[in-house]
């Protein structure tokens, strides 16, 4: 009987978009969620909310378009900007980090890449993407390499950033 009712949500669930299963699964886990975004400009946050309800998960996203407002807003070291960019591995992390810890949520995203058409160079070209996903305290980071143009870029990546939140509010 308990799968019977499992294999009924999960269908159920497949049927609603991303965000919308993002923002049920945090409504049934009762926590919420912050963002921060870089090459995406809210874009994340902007989809989220598009979901009714909502307001019930998400309080606070913040865009940290600059180095700056990465280390202001969301403490993202400057030795780290320094030595290994904006557009890093470990800048993603700690956006996520410090995303979570600024709105005082229990999961963040933080999204940082070349959207492109220019910016780009051979070590790190247009549509290269990070994004640090903090859950259960830690911060688990992934890349990606995305084509086409700006848009295609960002949506790609709010795509694929609403798959990293599902995944992650999915562990045990």
């Amino acid at each position: 009987m308990i799968s019977g009712k499992w294999e009924g949500w999960r269908k159920k669930m497949e049927e609603l978009s991303l965000e919308e299963q993002v923002v049920k699964l945090l409504q049934e886990k009762k926590i919420k969620i912050s963002t921060t975004e870089s090459c995406t400009g809210g874009f994340l946050a902007g989809t989220i909310v598009n979901v009714s309800g909502a307001s019930e998960v998400f309080d606070e996203g913040y865009i940290t378009y600059s180095n700056a407002a990465k280390h202001k807003i969301l403490g993202v070291k400057e030795e780290t900007l320094e030595q290994y960019g904006a557009v890093s591995e470990e800048t993603a992390k700690e956006m996520a980090e410090g995303c979570a810890k600024a709105a005082g949520t229990q999961i963040a995203v933080g999204i940082t890449g070349i959207a492109g058409p220019t910016g780009g160079t051979k070590e790190k070209p247009v549509g290269l993407v990070y994004m640090g996903c903090y859950y259960k305290e830690k911060a688990k980071v992934k890349k990606f390499i995305f084509s086409g143009g700006r848009t295609q870029v960002r949506k790609q990546s709010v795509e694929e950033a609403l798959k990293f939140i599902l995944e992650r509010l999915k562990e045990e």
